[in-house]
């Protein structure tokens, strides 16, 4: 269909192309602008396009559009590195029959990925307001733990005449609670409409059947995970996450290490929060006898069956979207 493959190296204000024929045919290389790139994609016959970013708008002129990862495409840099050996690496590694490349995503999910990341760009931002204002009380002896659940001692502090905080003090302090009050109005409105979107989702719902999935859960599987198909299995997509133990194997002994932290950092992060929430809970509702996670909780410490719990939930999740089925605990089917 196509026997062109473009490999596109992607800066600020350039883009390097590296074209060759599918057998590695050098035929030609270009340094041009963002104008240019556009102008000179859209005379060209469709080819293989190979990039590290932007998809859609090549897929519109006619290509064929694979993204790949940085870190696949390093081993191939030749010497020197430039723009122009990086893109011809990206050919070169496009070219490997056993290269992964990266599903792009679709408008819908680049959207609710934006709703996503704003809303934890708000949350950094009032952390640090909250950590900015312990630090002006900490000055005057004041030490308040971390947390945003401690906003209404700061306030007390604050306000209290009894601990003797200069005027220009109370004012900055009142200026910050202030803009800690606004950030937590901004984080509530986007919460809502994130739990909106995953009402009228019918794979957010269906997630949302599983313990330790809530609606922030949901859309980030729904915005940041390629397709479910594209993993053989539900081991896959936890080692997509980062979930597994990193491996130093050699000489046929295995050696593991802590998890490796190499996928998607939002479904990492949330899903191991969601694996805490179930364990805390199990502190005052203990679980049934016997099942895995009192098993775990009996002989191991309480962060590692977390992590492992987060592993066991992205199985789960690769097994209920590509099944189209909801959550079936385990207890319930061996009673039935």
């Amino acid at each position: 269909m196509k026997d062109m493959l473009i490999g596109v190296d992607l800066a600020k204000n350039v883009f390097q192309l590296h074209g060759a024929s599918m057998t590695g045919d050098v035929k030609y290389r270009k340094k041009l602008s963002r104008g240019q790139f556009f102008r000179f994609m859209s005379e060209q016959p469709s080819a293989l396009v190979v990039m590290e970013a932007w998809a859609r708008e090549l897929v519109k002129l006619g290509h064929a559009v694979k993204l790949i990862a940085p870190q696949y495409v390093r081993p191939f840099v030749k010497r020197q590195k430039n723009d122009a050996t990086d893109a011809e690496a990206i050919v070169i590694a496009a070219r490997q029959p056993e290269m992964r490349f990266v599903e792009p995503k679709t408008a819908d999910q680049q959207a609710r990925a934006v709703l996503f990341r704003a809303r934890e760009r708000i949350v950094h931002q009032r952390t640090e307001l909250v950590n900015a204002l312990r630090a002006v009380l900490y000055e005057y002896g004041q030490v308040i733990p971390q947390g945003i659940g401690h906003i209404k001692r700061i306030e007390a502090i604050v306000e209290n005449a009894e601990i003797g905080l200069p005027e220009l003090v109370q004012e900055e302090c009142r200026d910050l609670l202030a803009q800690i009050g606004e950030k937590t109005a901004r984080i509530e409105k986007k919460a809502k409409k994130l739990a909106e979107l995953s009402r009228q989702s019918e794979t957010a719902r269906r997630l949302q059947t599983m313990p330790g999935v809530g609606p922030l859960i949901a859309l980030a599987v729904e915005a940041f995970a390629p397709a479910m198909q594209s993993f053989r299995c539900g081991r896959d997509f936890a080692a997509w996450l980062g979930l597994v133990p990193r491996q130093f194997s050699s000489g046929g002994k295995e050696r593991l290490g802590r998890v490796s932290k190499a996928g998607q950092a939002d479904i990492r992060r949330l899903l191991i929060l969601g694996a805490m929430a179930r364990v805390s809970w199990a502190g005052r509702k203990p679980p049934a006898q016997g099942s895995w996670l009192s098993r775990m909780l009996a002989k191991k410490p309480r962060m590692l069956v977390a992590i492992a719990l987060a592993n066991k939930m992205a199985r789960k999740i690769w097994a209920m979207l590509t099944k189209q089925e909801d959550y079936r605990d385990p207890a319930l089917a061996v009673a039935a």
